[in-house]
C-alpha cells in the first residue's frame, strides 16, 4: 500500500535511517530536523501534520507519523529538565492531539529509561514505569500523553541505539580505539545494542501492519537488537571489530565513573510484545555490529 510518512527528527541517526529505508521502499518521505520542524510549536506541528494528510489523500497514500525527535542528551536533562519535557514530553503530545485530529495514525519512540533498571529480568511493556532521570520522567511523560491522546497511536521502547551518524557508543569507541593506548567502561550495566538500520526496518514492519489494517492490539512494544551485553561487553566487541585487542579495555563498575544521571543497571527489554504482533525480531546484536562495522568499511 502507497504510504506516506512524516518523521519528525528526521535528521537524527534514527529518523536519518527510517526515512532512507521507507524512500528505498517507494514512500513518499517529509523527514524534517528541528530547525525545519520545531515539535515544541504547536502551530508548526498542525501544520505538518495537516500537510502530509492533505498530501496523502492527494496522492491516494496511507499517511503515518514517525516521530524520532527527541532530547536524547541524558546528563544535560539534569541541569535542564524544563527544555527536556517541552521535547520529549509536550512535543509528543502536540504531535499526538494533531494526529488525533487529522485521523492519522503515530508511532512515538520511546527508550528503557522509563524503568528504573532494578530488576534481573527483561522487561515487559506493561512492567511499572519508575526513572530514575530528568531523561527517563520526561520520556515517559512523552508516553502517556501520546497513549491518552485519543490518537491511533503506538509507543514503541527501544535502548542502545547507534548508527552510522551521530553520538553513540560505537563513534565514540571508534574514535578512543585511536586516541588512548587503554580504557575504563562500565561493566555493571547491561542493555541489547540496537542498530538504527534493523531498528528502522522493524518500524516499517509495524508500520505495513497499521496501514494495511493489520495493527497490534497492545499499543506499547519493545524493540531491540537480539540478546544482552553490558558496555564493556559491547566495547570489546567494537574493539574486535576494528581488528583492534580488546584486552586494551578495562572493565569497572558504574560507581567508578559517575555520571550526572542515574544509568539503569538492567535496562534490557523483552521483545515478546513484538513477536507476539507478529512482527519480526531484529538479529541479534553481536551480528549487526558485524554487519554495521561491515557497511561503514564500505563506505555505505
Amino acid at each position: 500500500m502507497a504510504l506516506a510518512l512524516l518523521i519528525p527528527g528526521g535528521s537524527g541517526q534514527l529518523g536519518g535511517d527510517i526515512a532512507r529505508r521507507a524512500s528505498e521502499a517507494g514512500a513518499v518521505v517529509r523527514a524534517p530536523g528541528s530547525a525545519d520542524l520545531d515539535i515544541t510549536q504547536a502551530s508548526q506541528v498542525i501544520a505538518a501534520v495537516r500537510e502530509l494528510a492533505a498530501l496523502a489523500k492527494d496522492e491516494g497514500h496511507q499517511p503515518l507519523v514517525i516521530n524520532a525527535a527527541a532530547y536524547t542528551d541524558v546528563d544535560g536533562a539534569e541541569s535542564d529538565e524544563q527544555r527536556a519535557f517541552a521535547v520529549n514530553g509536550d512535543g509528543p503530545r502536540g504531535i499526538a492531539a494533531a494526529c488525533a485530529t487529522t485521523k492519522v495514525p503515530l508511532v512515538h519512540i520511546s527508550t528503557d529509561y522509563v524503568f528504573s533498571g532494578e530488576t534481573e529480568r527483561p522487561y515487559e511493556p506493561n512492567d511499572a514505569l519508575s526513572p530514575r532521570s530528568a531523561y527517563g520522567r520526561t520520556k515517559a511523560a512523552g508516553e502517556a500523553a501520546v497513549l491518552a491522546s485519543g490518537a491511533r497511536a503506538w509507543v514503541v521502547r527501544t535502548a542502545w541505539v547507534y548508527g552510522a551518524d551521530g553520538n553513540n557508543f560505537v563513534n565514540t569507541m571508534t574514535r578512543l580505539e585511536r586516541e588512548r593506548d587503554t580504557l575504563s567502561v562500565v561493566n555493571d550495566q547491561h542493555g541489547s545494542p540496537t542498530w538504527t538500520f534493523d531498528l528502522a526496518g522493524g518500524l516499517l514492519e509495524l508500520v505495513s501492519a497499521i496501514v494495511d489494517g493489520r495493527p497490534p492490539e497492545q499499543r506499547t512494544l519493545h524493540c531491540t537488537g537480539g540478546g544482552e551485553t553490558t558496555w564493556y561487553g559491547f566495547a570489546r566487541a567494537i574493539f574486535e571489530e576494528l581488528g583492534a585487542d580488546p584486552e586494551r579495555v578495562r572493565p569497572c563498575t558504574t560507581t567508578e565513573f559517575p555520571r550526572p544521571a542515574a544509568r539503569p543497571a538492567y535496562g534490557v527489554l523483552s521483545n515478546a510484545s513484538w513477536r507476539t504482533a507478529g512482527l519480526t525480531p531484529l538479529r541479534d546484536w553481536r551480528d549487526a555490529l558485524t554487519a554495521f562495522m561491515a557497511a561503514k568499511r564500505a563506505g555505505v
